[in-house]
């Protein structure tokens, strides 16, 4: 009988070291998907100021006395490629964005620009990049929500806590950003 005894004690100890492994390898893959995700948006954000350069020279060249438009791109390009943690970066990219929304819209007086082959493909590569953006700031805050549950549903906040984790931080985007935005017809 003492046999069997030791054999119930051994498969006891290879199922809970098998549970502490698995909820540690579990934290590590949800962590490791958020900062991944994280990376992601980095990377569209980059790839969103490169092409603001080639698109400023485009548009200047049709626009010239638009001039406080171009410097307000400019300044928010810069802004985007030096901030410091993924949260003002977001921030940052978001003036981006709308600073490259009044671009846009200037272009809608010059008929040229609107045709301008160069342009459009620019245009439609930002778009493509916001599409990006968009679906990498979901995909982040998904992950959010996969690593909350699990630290939150039982047994997982035990492990959780056992193994110091951390809570995470949704990206949410600004109080301005929610509101409905002013559409003013001219006479």
């Amino acid at each position: 009988m003492s046999m069997w005894l030791w054999i119930g004690i051994g498969a006891a100890v290879v199922i809970i070291a098998g549970i502490f492994i698995y909820y540690y390898n579990r934290f590590t893959v949800l962590e490791n998907r958020i900062d991944n995700s994280l990376a992601q948006i980095d990377v569209q954000l980059k790839k969103r100021a490169d092409l603001v350069p080639a698109l400023i020279k485009t548009v200047s060249g049709y626009a010239k006395h638009e001039k406080k438009i171009m410097e307000s791109v400019t300044k928010a390009r810069s802004a985007l490629l030096k901030g410091g943690d993924i949260s003002e970066r977001v921030k940052a990219g978001d003036a981006l964005e709308h600073a490259l929304g009044r671009l846009f819209a200037i272009a809608e007086n010059y008929p040229n620009l609107k045709a301008n082959e160069n342009f459009l493909q620019m245009q439609q590569e930002l778009s493509a990049i916001e599409d990006k953006v968009a679906y990498s700031r979901q995909y982040y805050n998904d992950s959010i929500l996969a690593y909350e549950n699990a630290s939150e549903l039982f047994p997982g906040m035990i492990f959780f806590k056992l193994y110091n984790k951390q809570k995470k931080e949704y990206l949410k985007i600004s109080g301005s950003q929610k509101e409905m935005p002013k559409i003013e017809f001219e006479e």
